[in-house]
């Protein structure tokens, strides 16, 4: 299979959550790269297109689009 990513992605195991509308989903972010992130999550159901992933251990909180799911 080709591989269409922009940029590699490294594996990672870090806690996360998915912020929307005063709302938040726990999530595990699976790997990274400068271009997008896997989330694992309970359930996709009630994930917007647009959230704010944030990341605590990183002290990082970005804006993003889903993709998938």
């Amino acid at each position: 299979m080709e591989e269409k990513r922009s940029g590699p992605r490294t594996r990672v195991l870090k806690a996360g959550t998915i912020a929307f509308g005063g709302a938040v989903i726990d999530c595990t972010v699976r790997n990274m790269s400068t271009s997008g992130a896997l989330l694992e999550v309970a359930s996709p159901l009630g994930i917007p297109l647009r959230f704010v992933l944030v990341i605590p251990s990183d002290h990082i909180s970005r804006s993003c689009r889903r993709i998938w799911g």
